[in-house]
């Protein structure tokens, strides 16, 4: 069963877990499950995705029930106009608060603007060797990305030398083998845990927050957080 975070007669939020597909995809053929059916054939109603999460991303995963809730969402989306807050566990002591003003490259090669802050929340410095220091040193960040470019959050924080735990495409393939090898963790540390938004139809402000999910609060306990 999903765990459903909100629900009201357009919208329902659900609190992805980590690895679920959104939808079907053809580049994820491994795949058998998906959040939108397993949505759909939970409460016995058709509902589509407004925006998107990666497959590795946990958290907050909105659905409309209808198609102008559907697309007034996706336009508040498309025009930054979600509030949209996570929480992401990164290698190396990350500064007290930052902003990335760093633009991506799509696919065709077209360069976008992109705008990702950061806060620190917590620091951990655990007593295991890696690579030339006698300790390994993390951090808690809470991430306010102000764009929604692809892979954003990740590209940004790999740009400035603290990529998320678990990462595998943009992220520290040593730390990430450290994690496998003496943890057992492939999990991307990577949680979407608030959006913030004005409701399409009732124009009431929105909040809506999702709790981590097992795997990040091992970790979070690993590092005594």
């Amino acid at each position: 069963m999903l765990d459903i975070l909100y629900r009201d007669n357009h919208l329902i939020a659900i609190n992805k877990p980590h690895g679920l597909l959104v939808h079907r995809s053809p580049i994820a053929a491994d795949a058998s499950e998906f959040a939108l059916q397993l949505l759909r054939d939970q409460v016995g109603a058709r509902v589509n995705p407004v925006h998107r999460l990666d497959r590795a991303t946990a958290g907050i995963l909105l659905f409309a029930f209808d198609k102008e809730t559907e697309v007034a969402m996706q336009l508040q989306f498309a025009n930054d106009k979600v509030n949209k807050t996570y929480l992401a566990i990164v290698r190396g002591y990350a500064h007290d608060a930052e902003d990335i003003n760093h633009p991506l490259k799509k696919d065709n090669g077209t360069l976008q603007e992109a705008f990702t802050r950061y806060t620190t929340l917590m620091r951990a410095e655990l007593p295991v060797p890696f690579g030339k220091h006698e300790t390994s040193r993390y951090s808690l960040i809470e991430v306010k990305p102000s764009t929604g470019r692809m892979h954003q959050i990740r590209k940004h924080m790999s740009h400035v030398n603290h990529p998320i735990i678990g990462d595998t495409t943009h992220g520290c393939n040593k730390q990430n083998k450290l994690f496998r090898e003496r943890w057992e963790m492939t999990t991307l540390m990577l949680h979407a845990s608030k959006l913030h938004f004005i409701h399409p139809v009732t124009e009431n402000e929105t909040t809506i927050e999702a709790p981590v999910n097992s795997e990040f609060k091992r970790v979070m306990d690993l590092m005594n957080w």
